[in-house]
């Protein structure tokens, strides 16, 4: 799970989400403390959106937000989550797979969002 969230933040750390402020060059952590990306990366809730249950206005947010990752992102994402249990059973409790899955983000507080769309 631990590669998974490091994975995923850094991917979500690319694509520019709120993570992506935190500073270019951090200050060696002490020992004891977990390093800014174990921190940024601890994934504590997963929740799974369905994106057709979206009111319009959130839908078209979540498509450009998508279209402005950059190339490959997504499919990092999706390999990512292929390769974790916990998050590849979360998307599966609500009927999507990892194919599925349009749009990640993790947010300060450790809770990561995953937009999905079934195919048409």
């Amino acid at each position: 799970m631990r590669k998974a969230m490091i994975a995923i933040s850094t991917a979500l750390l690319v694509s520019g989400s709120a993570l992506a402020q935190a500073p270019t060059t951090p200050t060696p952590p002490a020992q004891s403390e977990p390093s800014d990306n174990e921190k940024a990366g601890t994934i504590k809730s997963v929740s799974v959106v369905d994106m057709d249950a979206l009111p319009a206005a959130a839908q078209e947010q979540v498509t450009q937000r998508s279209k402005a990752q950059p190339a490959g992102q997504i499919q990092r994402i999706q390999a990512t989550i292929e390769n974790e249990p916990k998050l590849k059973s979360a998307l599966a409790t609500k009927g999507f797979t990892s194919r599925d899955v349009v749009l990640a983000s993790l947010d300060n507080d450790g809770e990561l969002t995953i937009v999905a769309k079934r195919a048409s």
